[in-house]
């Protein structure tokens, strides 16, 4: 009667969580999250989800190194950057001039260089590592020695207004002052391994970020040292004054993550070649081991910004990027170069923040510039240097996410929340059946009065470019949100199984009662197993309880619409042999219905079910869908008791009788003496498993004189017939 199906739990899962009604919906984008797997190309992104112009970009040059991790501009506008990773025993600085060429200026003994900086003459100084010194490189490229700190790492150089050059050291956490003649002492000595950035604030007091604690210390021209404030990572990675007396700082990395500081890992330092003074030039050596790569940093960063009188207030977070650089563009506003997207973000407030560009490096290690003639930044993987604005790009896209539909849908119109400010912004979309656009996708499509002409999918993408008017100086255009009005295909509903349920049990009303009868439990559709009780029920194929209910019948089904529209149902039933079908309740809004089985003969039925979805559509558009359930038995007729006899056998009782049933097994046979408690006894086959049986049993006589024996069968469907006899 049971047929074995497919399980369609899973099926269902995905129809749900894809649902769509048929009825205009619009996909709308106007968030920063929004765009997060956009592509966005000469388009900039603000964190309140604004579009518009990016800063134009240029690539200025490769260094051919994997990093630049410093970078400074002299006041006749010339760029020195240097970084290292190239695994060799020396390290190259390279000088960019305001032609745009390019020269390797000078070439320096270590593996890394961190800091570069220039005096009020525009020499310029650098410090390499490991065995960190601080050269200082004449007009012709040659360097000397200038200072050597005797510590291992050199992380950063500042001068200060009287011309003395401090150097961050790490592994000792030392701070060195170094005069102009090249003499130099310890400063400040720091609690911390690592003296990470520094810059001089207004008032010339020294601002410096530390690694492992994160910690801002102000430190007095006198060598006081004050903390300002810790930071909940693990290293101050950059510092930048403000001309207004505020100071910047930015720190990344959970604390206890590391045991060095993020940049890099260094191998031992190589020792210098014999003979070789110190503050010569370097001669070629064996080549130093390889440096490993940078870090990845777990935690993010987050921006500080201290006031004058050094009160914090978090200026900018983000729980992936780490920034390295920071700068402050010709407005005043705070730049920030970070890793490991290559982004480039500017901080318009405490709850604002734009993301300028993303170059085509990994990390932006360094900033130089800034002001009218626009910012350098020096990169890693790969070591470039790029020229930021100062004016905007002369065209930007940007490429949405894919939209997923859910099923095959029809496109409306694009509604946009622009300002176009004398440019304009034209869209364009296209649509497909396959998760990621191809070859196979419809071609990019401009609108028609406002509306989409791409063919009707199940995905879609929209595609907006940027162009700013012609006369200079007007304002570019911006972009808030697009609206795209969508709507699915209807599709039919399904109905997936059909099933009568157990004669003589019934689901329970939808209030609730204290119900002590008997009850059972069916198991969930789609897992049907050959047994005397068919099954039905809902969407995810989930058990349904009954209670016991004579001469109650009842069906449930299994129905979903990938539409997600409401349905409502049409229970019809007939017999096997019979040619219409009669109408048993229609507009049956749950999986699940009782019927008083009396009301029909005995013999073999169907239960039909149609699904419908019109409550969710208008009558014309609306569809319907039929299943009919495998045959089953109505039977409402008690089986017979034929030639039943009671004979006295030498003290005992010989029992025997017939049962027979038209259409159902017999499944219980019982007998009473005197009216005490009924007994089970056992067909002569001993199986009940047939419509007719015999039963023969030698019963002990309870006492003498009269007795009444009854007895009692039941079939399959619970019909009792009785009967009885008297032996005297």
């Amino acid at each position: 009667m049971n047929q074995r199906i497919l399980s369609l739990a899973a099926a269902a899962a995905l129809s749900l969580a894809s649902a769509v009604a048929v009825e205009t919906r619009t996909w709308s984008q106007n968030e920063q999250a929004d765009y997060e797997k956009a592509i966005l190309k000469g388009v900039s992104l603000r964190s309140d989800g604004r579009l518009a112009l990016a800063p134009a970009v240029t690539e200025l040059f490769d260094a051919g190194t994997p990093y630049l991790w410093a970078i400074v501009r002299d006041s006749k506008g010339m760029l020195y950057a240097a970084g290292g990773g190239t695994g060799g025993s020396t390290v190259k600085i390279f000088r960019l001039g305001a032609d745009g060429k390019s020269t390797a200026f000078a070439e320096l003994e270590g593996l890394e260089i961190h800091a570069l900086a220039l005096d009020k003459q525009d020499r310029l100084y650098a410090a390499t590592l490991p065995d960190g010194k601080v050269w200082r490189i004449g007009a012709d490229g040659k360097p000397a020695v200038f200072y050597d700190p005797k510590a291992r790492y050199i992380w950063a150089l500042a001068f200060n207004a009287a011309g003395d050059l401090f150097v961050a050291t790490g592994d000792q956490g030392e701070i060195h002052r170094v005069r102009p003649d090249g003499q130099g002492t310890v400063f400040f000595k720091l609690d911390e391994a690592h003296a990470r950035a520094m810059a001089f604030d207004t008032k010339g007091n020294l601002v410096v970020g530390t690694e492992p604690g994160g910690v801002i210390l102000r430190v007095a021209p006198n060598g006081q040292g004050f903390v300002l404030y810790q930071t909940s990572k693990r290293e101050v990675t950059a510092i930048a004054a403000l001309a207004d007396g505020r100071v910047v700082v930015a720190a990344a990395g959970n604390k206890g993550a590391l045991s060095a500081p993020m940049v890099l890992a260094l191998p031992p330092a190589p020792a210098p070649p014999a003979g070789q003074a110190a503050g010569q030039a370097p001669r070629p050596a064996a080549p130093a081991p390889q440096l490993p790569p940078v870090a990845l940093v777990q935690g993010g960063s987050e921006v500080i910004e201290l006031d004058a009188d050094g009160a914090p207030r978090k200026l900018w977070s983000h729980a992936q990027e780490v920034v390295y650089a920071l700068a402050v563009d010709a407005q005043g506003k705070v730049i920030l170069g970070a890793g490991n997207k290559g982004s480039i973000y500017r901080v318009e407030s405490p709850v604002l923040s734009t993301l300028l560009v993303n170059t085509p490096s990994t990390q932006v290690t360094g900033f130089a510039g800034g002001g009218s003639a626009g910012l350098f930044a020096a990169t890693g993987n790969a070591g470039k240097v790029f020229a930021l604005g100062p004016w905007l790009e002369k065209r930007g896209t940007i490429e949405s996410d894919v939209f997923d539909a859910g099923t095959f849908s029809y496109w409306g119109r694009l509604n946009d929340d622009a300002t176009l400010a004398g440019g304009t912004i034209r869209f364009e979309t296209r649509s497909g059946n396959l998760d990621r656009p191809q070859k196979n996708w419809s071609a990019w499509a401009p609108l028609k009065d406002g509306r989409l002409t791409s063919p009707p999918a199940r995905f879609l993408q929209w595609k907006a470019t940027f162009t700013p008017a012609a006369a200079p100086g007007s304002a570019a255009p911006e972009l808030s949100g697009v609206d795209i009005a969508w709507m699915a295909k209807n599709l039919a509903p399904r109905v997936e199984e059909v099933q009568a349920t157990p004669a003589n049990y019934r689901f329970p009303q939808n209030s609730i009662t204290l119900n002590l009868t008997p009850s059972i439990t069916l198991p969930p559709l789609g897992k049907t197993r050959r047994s005397s009780a068919p099954s039905l029920s809902l969407d995810s194929g989930s058990s349904s309880s009954m209670s016991y209910a004579k001469g109650t019948g009842g069906a449930r089904w299994l129905a979903a619409d990938d539409n997600g529209d409401e349905l409502n149902y049409k229970v019809e039933i007939k017999g096997v042999a019979e040619s219409t079908w009669k109408l048993v309740k229609e507009r049956v809004k749950e999986k699940q219905i009782n019927f008083d089985l009396t009301t029909y003969p005995d013999g073999e039925y169907l239960v039909r079910v149609t699904a419908s979805d019109q409550p969710s559509n208008p009558p014309v558009q609306a569809l319907e869908a039929v299943a009919v359930s495998p045959s089953f038995l109505i039977d409402n007729t008690p089986p017979v008791i034929e030639d039943l006899s009671a004979q006295p056998a030498g003290g005992r009782v010989q029992l025997r009788f017939k049962a027979k049933d038209a259409l159902n097994w017999i499944s219980k046979a019982e007998y009473s003496i005197n009216g005490v408690e009924w007994l089970t006894l056992e067909p002569s086959t001993k199986l009940s498993d047939s419509r007719e049986l015999s039963y023969d049993l030698l019963l002990d006589r309870p006492q003498p004189g009269e007795l009444t024996i009854a007895v009692r069968v039941s079939d399959e469907f619970d019909n009792q017939a009785t009967a009885k006899i008297v032996v005297r």
